[in-house]
């Protein structure tokens, strides 16, 4: 015996078309890029893109000169700081200085080449490490939190590509972050 038709038909679309429709237009709204910033250069001025990729490359050197100052004050750190500072220099020469391809970083290497360990040493002099190595690490997992809620935050207002980049770069620095307070243990 069949099943009788509902007494009642909905008037309108269902619940899951709708959230399925909401879900597609936000994914593909969060995929392209705004028409302003598509060219990347607005009227002679930095376009924000380029702002944000040379700020990501600032704090990642900076964040590589913290990891000098760890492995400067305790060397036995360096199995556990040494891959992660690797790392950091990797994912500032991703952000690289933008547009102008061969300019130096502020390390003083051109983009292309790769920053020796005592390139960025002049920003691991400004940086106080704790004497105890337990607390180096907490104050460098602190820092790589910090900058990884800054770049998350960031990318809400950047275009695709460099949108992606920051992403992964968070993602990583929250890794970064959870490495180093499990180093601490």
């Amino acid at each position: 015996m069949p099943y009788p038709p509902p007494s009642r038909h909905p008037s309108g679309p269902r619940r899951r078309t709708l959230l399925a429709s909401v879900a597609g237009a936000a994914l593909l709204v969060g995929c392209t890029s705004r028409p302003d910033e598509s060219d990347g250069v607005t009227s002679g001025s930095p376009s924000l893109a380029e702002k944000a990729r040379a700020r990501a490359a600032r704090d990642s050197e900076d964040l590589v000169g913290r990891y000098d100052a760890v492995l400067a004050a305790h060397p036995v750190l360096a199995p556990v700081v040494g891959p992660l500072r690797a790392e950091s220099l990797r994912h500032a020469a991703a952000f690289g200085p933008g547009p102008s391809a061969g300019s130096p970083t502020p390390s003083g290497t051109p983009t292309g080449g790769t920053a020796s360990p005592s390139a960025s040493a002049s920003p691991s002099a400004s940086v106080s490490v704790p004497a105890n190595e337990r607390d180096a690490l907490t104050e460098l997992a602190a820092a790589e939190r910090a900058l990884a809620d800054r770049r998350a935050k960031a990318l809400l207002d950047v275009p695709g590509e460099l949108a992606r980049l920051l992403a992964s770069v968070a993602a990583a620095g929250a890794v970064h972050a959870y490495l180093l307070t499990e180093g601490a243990k």
